[in-house]
């Protein structure tokens, strides 16, 4: 609940449209108010109306510029083009992508497991700032988990993809059939099928919960086809007192379910490797790893998207440098325990003195893998060195480019050690590299 002196209206900010988190500033008939501008926008004082507002928030839904149409262009063709690269892969085996003894896990588990990462920080930063009821996080938690849902669908095709025959993949669904065949829950596909369809489910049903506000603003300011899609979505929302009450208390349930998920689901992911006896996967610390993994990329990429966001939008007013130097710093907080983690995994390693494991390292350090591995240290440590600094946080610019290279930094990290790490083992005979190709 927030107050202001003169005649002002105090609202509840919780979870309502965010055209609603604002107080509209009136000073009483034949008095003037003076309000330090600071005070303003730390109070969300306006003096537009409600109908300017849900205007202003409605407007990039209405109407389409130049920007959006070439994003779309842009994008449109690379999707194509990897659909001919995928199309291709099935017509000629997945030697094409540079899959082969013994690499078999190439780009594509590569890329599930970064896209696994980025997903996972969404919810759990809206969840967790819910639980300990941090105020400034509503302009953000919008964004934070319409990301979860995309990235888990981003996420999702990559297995697909790997599996090769994907006409086949139903066999991985339990379901009687004559054939009497039913998955082999030991292995760490089905893990991976269980636990993003679990965590796509739990994720796109707590985003939907939170929109159904928003669905309702829309309903009233729409008219035609968009009027009957919203009318259907917003399941009859009027913004009644008791209809607040029963969405909070959803909310509060989902936010406390969603948690475990998200630290058991990424778990899960990294068993993919742990449990196997791969030089440098057989270890108790991964698990740990890919979840702080997950959330220093995450929280880069939602920084990103805020950043581009309230530059597209024009929604200055709502994601304000406070919000940006918060997320900052969770930023610059996530990269110093990756560091941290890393530097312990790494000293033990370093003491165990196995053969295979000193070869990786050295291959990392001093051979074919140098300078993904001294680019991944670049662009992991480097930002998290000058958010610090509150004077890059609060830098739009600057924030974006710190935390677009972070995630380039962490699909790197992603790639060796998946990729990188499969091309040596205990067998020196068995030994080879991985080039990725323009199909991967």
């Amino acid at each position: 609940m927030i107050w202001a002196r003169g005649r002002l209206s105090f609202i509840y900010r919780e979870a309502k449209p965010m055209s609603d988190q604002v107080s509209r500033f009136k000073p009483a008939e034949g008095k003037d108010v003076i309000i330090p501008e600071d005070v303003r926008d730390q109070l969300l004082l306006t003096t537009e109306s409600d109908d300017e507002l849900n205007e202003h928030m409605l407007g990039p839904m209405k109407k389409t510029g130049p920007v959006f149409w070439i994003s779309l262009a842009i994008l449109g063709a690379i999707f194509f083009w990897g659909l001919y690269a995928w199309a291709y892969q099935i017509r000629w085996g997945f030697g094409v992508a540079g899959i082969n003894r013994p690499v078999y896990w190439g780009m594509y588990i590569s890329t599930f497991v970064f896209w696994v990462g980025i997903s996972h920080a969404g919810t759990m930063i809206s969840a967790v700032l819910r639980v300990f009821k941090a105020d400034w996080r509503r302009p953000i938690t919008r964004g934070a988990e319409a990301m979860t849902a995309f990235a888990l669908m981003m996420a999702g095709l990559f297995p697909l993809i790997h599996v090769g025959r994907i006409w086949k993949v139903y066999w991985m669904i339990p379901y009687p059939n004559n054939r009497y065949l039913w998955p082999n829950f030991q292995s760490p596909l089905m893990w991976d099928m269980v636990a993003i369809t679990t965590y796509l489910v739990g994720s796109s049903l707590y985003l939907y919960l939170a929109l159904i506000p928003d669905l309702g603003m829309a309903r009233d300011k729409s008219a035609g086809w968009r009027y009957q899609l919203y009318r259907g979505l917003a399941l009859g929302w009027r913004g009644t007192e008791p209809g607040w009450h029963k969405l909070e208390k959803a909310l509060g349930i989902f936010a406390i379910v969603i948690i475990p998920i998200f630290l058991s689901v990424h778990s899960i992911v990294s068993w993919d490797f742990a449990v196997t006896v791969q030089p440098r996967w057989h270890s108790t610390i991964l698990p740990i790893f890919f979840i702080i993994g997950a959330v220093f990329s995450g929280l880069s990429a939602l920084a990103s998207i805020l950043v581009l966001v309230r530059w597209g939008m024009k929604l200055q007013f709502f994601i304000r440098k406070e919000h940006l130097n918060n997320i900052g710093l969770l930023v610059m907080v996530a990269g110093l325990s990756w560091v941290y983690v890393w530097f312990a995994g790494l000293i033990v390693e370093w003491y165990g003195n196995m053969p295979v494991v000193k070869e990786l390292l050295y291959d990392e350090w001093y051979g074919d893998l140098a300078p993904f591995f001294w680019t991944m240290m670049v662009c992991n440590v480097l930002p998290v060195i000058l958010l610090m600094f509150k004077r890059a946080r609060t830098n739009p610019a600057l924030l974006l480019l710190l935390t677009l290279m972070v995630n380039v930094g962490m699909f790197i990290e992603r790639f060796l050690i998946v990729a990188g790490n499969l091309t040596r083992n205990y067998l020196p005979f068995n030994w080879g590299d991985y080039r990725p190709t323009w199909v991967s």
